[in-house]
């Protein structure tokens, strides 16, 4: 299932019952441009702390939702600052070797899922 960011939020949104009018006055933006991120026709993916209140208020997990619409949190931003020489040459093994990028992934995402399941 490879939602678009503007396919997830609109789904969440009707799921919730809000138009896109409710959710745009709660989060604080103007609708038309709510629309334009529901319709993936935005010129730029919203900031940060809009994306984080989207997620609280359509029940999303947020740091999902800030790379599904292109970002990097911020405290992951610092963490990839301070090991750029290596940032590269992992994003192109992972792009050039789908096995190993599932391997990363498993392993990136194991103890999370220890922790629900425990």
């Amino acid at each position: 299932m490879n939602q678009s960011f503007g396919q997830l939020i609109r789904e969440a949104r009707k799921d919730k019952g809000f138009s896109q009018r409710e959710l745009a006055k709660l989060i604080g933006l103007d609708f038309t441009y709510l629309s334009k991120l529901e319709n993936d026709r935005a010129d730029y993916p919203p900031k940060e702390d809009v994306i984080r209140s989207l997620a609280q208020h359509l029940d999303l997990n947020e740091e999902e939702l800030i790379f599904l619409a292109g970002r990097i949190p911020q405290r992951d931003e610092d963490f990839i600052k301070q090991n750029y020489k290596g940032m590269p040459a992992l994003f192109r093994r992972m792009q050039e070797n789908p096995d190993f990028a599932k391997r990363v992934f498993r392993e990136a995402t194991q103890p999370e899922n220890e922790e629900k399941q425990g």
